[in-house]
């Protein structure tokens, strides 16, 4: 009997990701790992970055996400603002790494483009002291300061970046619009009147709006927030002009967006989201990485055959009985969950059959040094049919045949 088309959509092949071309061909210079929470991109960065090392390029990963799993998988008591080498012997490349540091980034970038002067009073202003540490949509906005840096120094020609986890990890594709609406926006036009016009009316518009607001904020906000507007003034077109060559560094050839996910409900929608996202605004997507997965040590016994088999050792009552039993159960369990694994897969295919997929087994436990990543990266980059079982890499379990 011939498959519905339904089962036959189900069954509808991924093509494969070539990782290991994509980060050892020169034209690739930026590639950026975006997904949700708990899904191993940190780990998964990394693992990239020291492929592309021992490939014999030179590295930089950068992690936006605050916690400190980057350096503790790279050996590294901490990470900062600036690039630590690592230590990596035997690789014919470089490797370093770096943890955003929002507020620091935010401080050069003042001191670069401002006078002594101006800039000491833009960095003692308590409004750009709150500003620089917590406001929304300050992180993206350095996020993209700090990636237009480091491709601007041609120190490295590969930058990987770990972007923060949910969906905030593609906010900073919205960074140079938010710019502009703020810099665009009715109060910071009347903040900013007096310091640009000098006209009559601008500053009796700006006591009216000053007495109206005050009672809102409160005087000495207000004081503050105006003049760090006028002290910031000349570097407004500047913030926005980056943010925008940042940004359009992104759609360029040269850079590639890896979606990584675990097989899990919650995880796939948010990857579902990020591909959508990602064609929405022309950014160039390399696939998604299936992290986590649970192939079995064999595929020739099935989850039914297997546990058919256990009842019948259990009940023979043999000296080894019981040991055998449950390795048929646990495999029969393996298998199981293997399949919904790979359901789950395909109904991703099945939405977004242009998208290549690689799919990464779990490791026995975290990923914690230099050796695990290497593990992990010989599963982001080894041959698509180069696995025990003889799977293809961008499934869980073989497709069956209809």
């Amino acid at each position: 009997m011939s498959a519905s088309p339904a089962e036959a959509q189900g069954r509808r092949q991924a093509p494969a990701m070539d990782l290991d071309a994509l980060i050892a061909d020169p034209a690739t210079r930026i590639v950026v790992c975006c997904g949700a929470g708990g899904v191993g991109k940190t780990t998964t960065s990394a693992a990239l970055a020291l492929a592309a090392a021992e490939a014999g390029r030179s590295v930089v990963v950068l992690t936006i996400d605050p916690a400190r799993r980057l350096a503790q998988s790279l050996g590294l008591v901490e990470l900062d603002n600036e690039p630590r080498r690592v230590d990596v012997p035997g690789i014919d490349g470089e490797l370093h790494a770096m943890m955003l540091d929002m507020k620091r980034t935010f401080d050069d970038v003042v001191t670069a483009h401002s006078t002594p002067e101006r800039a000491q009073q833009i960095l003692d202003n308590p409004f750009y002291q709150a500003l620089s540490s917590s406001f929304a949509g300050t992180q993206e906005y350095m996020a993209m300061e700090k990636l237009g840096q480091l491709r601007a120094s041609d120190q490295w020609d590969l930058i990987i970046v770990d972007t923060p986890p949910s969906r905030s990890a593609l906010d900073f594709l919205d960074a140079p619009n938010r710019m502009g609406r703020f810099l665009d926006g009715t109060m910071i036009r009347l903040l900013t009147a007096p310091s640009r016009t000098g006209f009559k009316f601008a500053s009796a518009g700006f006591l009216f709006f000053s007495r109206i607001i005050s009672k809102i904020l409160g005087g000495q906000l207000l004081r503050d927030i105006s003049a760090f507007v006028a002290a910031l003034d000349t570097m407004f077109g500047g913030f926005r002009e980056r943010a925008t060559a940042t940004f359009e560094l992104l759609r360029r050839p040269g850079t590639w967006f890896v979606v990584v996910a675990a097989p899990e409900p919650d995880a796939l929608r948010e990857a579902s989201y990020f591909v959508d996202r990602l064609s929405a605004e022309g950014m160039p997507l390399a696939g998604l990485v299936l992290n986590r997965t649970h192939p079995p040590a064999t595929t020739a016994l099935s989850a039914t055959r297997a546990e058919g088999a256990a009842e019948e050792v259990a009940e023979s009552g043999g000296e080894t009985a019981a040991l055998t039993a449950a390795a048929l159960r646990v495999h029969a369990e393996r298998m199981q969950q293997a399949a919904r694994e790979q359901h789950l897969a395909d109904r991703f295919t099945s939405a977004h059959p242009e998208v290549a997929v690689r799919t990464v087994p779990a490791a026995a436990g975290d990923v914690h040094d230099v050796d695990g990543l290497r593990g992990m990266a010989e599963a982001l980059t080894g041959a698509d049919d180069d696995t025990p079982t003889g799977t293809p890499r961008t499934r869980v379990l073989p497709a069956r045949r209809g």
